[in-house]
Formats: structure tokens, sequence, C-alpha cells
């Protein structure tokens, strides 16, 4: 199967004199879908336990239950976006628009829940919450899964792939920040009109962006190729070890994304009005990192670099577990190291995949099943960081607005100490399973860093 070589891929054009063009056009897309994984991930919980007064336990169990469901179908919705693919670009742009509308509508009804819905109880409106995101999470995968697929399919070498991700993952900073920002100064209904359009504008935009290219000498049976019985992404040994190295690093990430605002209302007790500041500082820096860890990626190679993120997420975490009532500004630093650590996690990883899938030779055919169940991954981190912290919590001690001793140091120790024994497993894998077979092996023979 011919490729087109790496300076003529769509995605070498990210490289050239006006390129921010091209990164934008594919990229913006990415801004709107953060800007719903804010409300959806981390502010939903919060929301949830301190407006409805909903049961920690019961809420972790509903948030595990809808985010299982969800995790569960991105691997057939992978495969399913490999079929349009096979059909037309047209088709996975209409088949995401689609997916957008009801997403946009999902995020209104779960902030929004009506009030026939309160007025039956707790049940009911945990039961509501649990549809209802359940619908929202799998119409953002559908959305999620084929843009990421797309950009994988542009190709390019590893310095082009980063750049690739890093053009979706910082405007999708962008749209962190501003989630961050709109719910504590306009309120949770400009948020979501907010996002509406921003996504009908990411859309767009996608639409008219750089198009994958089949391969050249396949085009016409490129169809074909991409419906028939291939080997799942779980029994190619590349993908286990890179996955494996995922699953870990992510769910040290996910767990202080859902505990961080009961940290700050309850171990640091600082002001409300610092809330969307230490959200901003954090995610902002991940944003600032990112043009420095693409050209450390340059130098040094993908796992290296995120070896690096890795080690400085560590360190962070280990000072914020010295803070106390009244460390605000020392939070402030803690939340732009970890953001400048995070820019690691969101451009470094996805590249290096687009490239595994390529050392397969499967690049132009697969993409989809492959980032199903890397969406699947990241589903389950997230749906275990809030099935199994709230719980563990409320098991130890621990409600919202707590301040006995014991209580802050159960939420210490999740917050802080957990992620870090995580990040060091986490970078313990990728050093065993990938950067030291690098240095054995000839170097056009290790399949992240070698070109399809």
């Amino acid at each position: 199967m011919n490729f087109p070589t790496p300076a003529t891929e769509p995605a070498a054009r990210f490289t050239a004199p006006g390129g921010w063009r091209h990164g934008l056009g594919y990229g913006l897309l990415g801004l709107p879908l953060a800007f719903v994984a804010l409300p959806l991930y981390v502010i939903l919980p919060n929301h949830y336990a301190r407006e409805f007064a909903a049961p920690l336990a019961a809420l972790g169990a509903v948030l595990l239950g809808a985010r299982l469901i969800d995790a569960v179908l991105d691997p057939w919705i992978g495969r399913w976006c490999d079929r349009l693919f096979a059909r037309s670009t047209g088709a996975v742009l209409g088949a995401a628009a689609l997916a957008a509308v009801v997403l946009a509508l999902g995020l209104w009804g779960l902030l929004f829940p009506p009030a026939a819905v309160i007025d039956h109880g707790m049940a009911a409106l945990l039961g509501w919450a649990g549809g209802v995101m359940a619908i929202t999470y799998t119409s953002f995968s559908v959305v999620s899964v084929a843009h990421q697929a797309w950009g994988a399919r542009l190709g390019g070498n590893e310095a082009q792939r980063s750049r690739v991700v890093a053009w979706r993952e910082g405007l999708a900073l962008l749209g962190v920040l501003l989630a961050a920002v709109l719910p504590g100064t306009l309120g949770l209904g400009a948020t979501v009109s907010s996002f509406a359009v921003l996504l009908a504008l990411g859309w767009w935009v996608w639409s008219r962006s750089l198009v994958p290219v089949a391969p050249a000498s396949d085009q016409r049976a490129a169809p074909a190729a991409a419906l028939r019985p291939t080997r799942s992404p779980l029994r190619q040994p590349a993908f286990q070890k890179l996955l494996a190295v995922f699953v870990l690093n992510g769910t040290a990430s996910a767990i202080p994304a859902t505990l961080v605002l009961f940290f700050v209302q309850d171990r640091l007790q600082a002001s409300p009005a610092l809330e969307p500041a230490f959200l901003a500082t954090y995610f902002l820096f991940a944003a600032l990192s990112l043009p420095l860890w693409v050209r450390a990626v340059a130098r040094f190679g993908l796992a290296r670099t995120w070896l690096a993120g890795m080690a400085l997420a560590v360190a962070v975490f280990i000072w914020a577990a010295t803070l106390g009532a009244g460390d605000a500004m020392p939070f402030l630093i803690v939340c732009a190291l970890s953001g400048v650590a995070l820019g690691t996690d969101l451009a470094l990883p996805g590249a290096m995949l687009a490239g595994v899938i390529g050392q397969l030779g499967e690049r132009g055919q697969r993409e989809g099943a492959y980032f199903g169940w890397w969406s699947f991954a990241t589903k389950l981190n997230l749906a275990l960081a809030a099935g199994l912290a709230l719980p563990l919590l409320a098991w130890f001690g621990y409600t919202p607005g707590a301040r006995s001793p014991e209580a802050l140091q159960t939420l210490t120790a999740a917050y802080c100490l957990l992620p870090c024994a995580l990040k060091l497993a986490a970078g313990a894998l990728l050093y065993t399973l990938l950067i030291r077979p690098e240095r054995m092996a000839v170097p056009t023979s290790n399949p992240l860093k070698a070109h399809p």
C-alpha cells in the first residue's frame, strides 16, 4: 500500500508557512468539545452535590454507570466511523453534525433538569441524570472519535503528527478556559448557549478543512478494505503497550479533575471567586506549554518528552499535599506547573497512537477502531475516578463542607498522593515497555518513531 511521502501528506502543511490556517481549520472543533467536557466531568458532580444535595455515594454510582455505558459503546462507535470514512468524508461530517445537536440538548437537560423530575425526589433526579448523561456522553463520543480519527488520517512524521494534535488540544484548552470562566460570570444558561454556538462554528470550519488522503494505489479498494474482518486493536502488542501506559496515566489525571473543587473549597477554604482563577491558570499554562513540548519532541522524541511531563506532575502534586487553609496563592503556582505537565498528556499520546497505526499498516483504514478503544480508555479513567474516588471519600468520612482533620487528610490523600502513585507507575511502564526497547532496537524499527 503506497502512501504519500512525509513532505506531501496533508499533515506536512501544518508545519509549512501559513500552517496556522490548516491548524485552525482542523483544530477549532476541539474548542467546543473541551468546553463541554468541563461541565460534564468537573462541574456536574459538584453541581448535583451542592445544588440538589445528591449523596456522594449515590452520585458516584450514577456517574460510574453512565460513563461505563458510554465507554462500552466507544469501540463500536470507532468501527462505525471507519465505515463512514470508507463511504466518504461527507458521511462522517453528517453523522457528527447530528450527534452535535444531541450533545447540545443533552448538556442543557443535565444542568437544568425539569421541575417535574426534581419534584419527584432524589431517585427520579438521579435516574434522569444517569439516562441523559449516557445519551450525552455517547453523542460526545461520536463527534470526538470522528474528529480524532480524521486528524490521524492526515499522516505525517512525529513532529508533524504532534503539531496536528497540538492544534486540536491547544484550542481545546482555550475551550476549557472559557468553560471555567463563563459559569461563574455569566451563569450556566449562558454557558450552554455559548457552547451551542461554538459547536456549530467548529463543525462548519472542520467541514472546510484539509481532507485525509487515501493510499494512492488503493483509493478504489479503500471501502472494501475498511469492511474486511481484521485483527482487533486489543490484540496488537504495540497498541497494548501504549494503551496500558495511557490508562494508568489517565486515571492519575482524572482523579484530581474530579476532586479539584472539593479540594479548593474544603482543604484550601478558598473564596468561591477564586475557583475560576485556579481552573483558568491550570488550562492556560497547559496551552502555553504546548509549543515548548512540541519543540522538545523534535529533539527527544514523543515517549521521552511524555515521561518528562509525568515527572513534573508528580513533583508538583507532592508539593500540593503540603498545602492547607489559606494557601490560595501557592495553589495558583501548583495549577500553573501542573498545567504545564498536562500539556504532554494532551498532545503526545494521540500522536504516538497515530504512529502505531501507521507502523501496523492500518493507516487510512482503521483509525476509528483504534480511537474508539482509545476513547473507551479515556472514559474508563473518568468513570473510575468518579465511581471509586467519591464513594471512597464518603466511606472514609469525608463529606462536602467537612473541616475535621481526618476528613481533610482523606481528601488530600485522594487528590494529591494517589495520583502521584499512579503517575509513577505509568512512568515506569512507559520506560519499560516503550523507551527501553527503543534504546535497544535499531532506530528505524521503533514503531512509535518509524513513519508509515
